[in-house]
């Protein structure tokens, strides 16, 4: 396993946005992969977005890999990663950051065709450490419940500065492809048994999958 910097950035384009500025936004942010010392970075439209709230719809996924935070900060402070953003801004109805540090399991190189599952939780106000450390080890969990299927999985908390809407705690789940996802999808037992031992915790969740594009696109 390599620590590595789970980096995510989640879109809402706005609905009148034409689809030729959206390609251009999905080439630009592709192209920040050029930055030295971007282990992993791959940008498109999202494949389905789940919330308990009905405010949060996201479009567009933005997934990178770091070797340290350091790498992390010297790739959103870089002049392309700034004029990307400046340049694609108007498009964004909302965004949401999320960033955790992980162990994560070889290769750090997602492949095309791959989906990712990432789950974002909100804790209740008032909770302690306690209750905290509790639905932390309910997450760890979860892959053992699903065997191989699932291939990577991984989650922290959230130390992204800004832009959070107080999602605290965050986990990925990387399957082969959307037929691996069906199965996660059909197995609700397991799904049942999961939210009911959340359940007190949680305020919200979100819950958006997204499959990798194609290799060229993060080479």
């Amino acid at each position: 396993m390599t620590q590595t910097i789970e980096h995510f950035v989640l879109i809402k384009v706005k609905e009148d946005s034409s689809p030729s500025k959206i390609n251009s936004m999905v080439d630009g942010l592709n192209s920040l992969i050029s930055i030295d010392n971007v282990l992993h970075l791959s940008s498109g439209p999202t494949y389905k977005t789940k919330s308990t709230s009905s405010s949060f719809n996201f479009t567009h996924m933005v997934h990178g890999r770091f070797k340290s935070k350091q790498d992390l900060e010297n790739y959103l402070g870089h002049s392309e990663h700034t004029r990307v953003v400046n340049e694609t801004m108007e498009l964004y109805d909302d965004v949401m950051l999320v960033d955790w540090v992980a162990d994560v399991d070889e290769p750090l190189v997602v492949p095309s065709g791959a989906v990712i599952r990432l789950s974002l939780l909100k804790l209740k106000e008032g909770l302690g450490e306690s209750e905290k450390t509790e639905v932390l080890k309910v997450i760890g969990g979860i892959k053992a419940h699903f065997g191989s299927i699932i291939k990577q999985f991984n989650f922290g908390e959230n130390f992204a500065p800004a832009k959070t809407n107080g999602f605290s705690i965050g986990s990925l789940a990387i399957v082969p492809g959307l037929s691996e996802l069906e199965t996660l999808d059909l197995n609700e037992e397991v799904v049942k048994e999961q939210k009911e031992k959340l359940k007190d915790f949680l305020e919200d969740v979100i819950i958006v999958d997204y499959v990798v594009p194609p290799a060229e696109k993060t080479a």
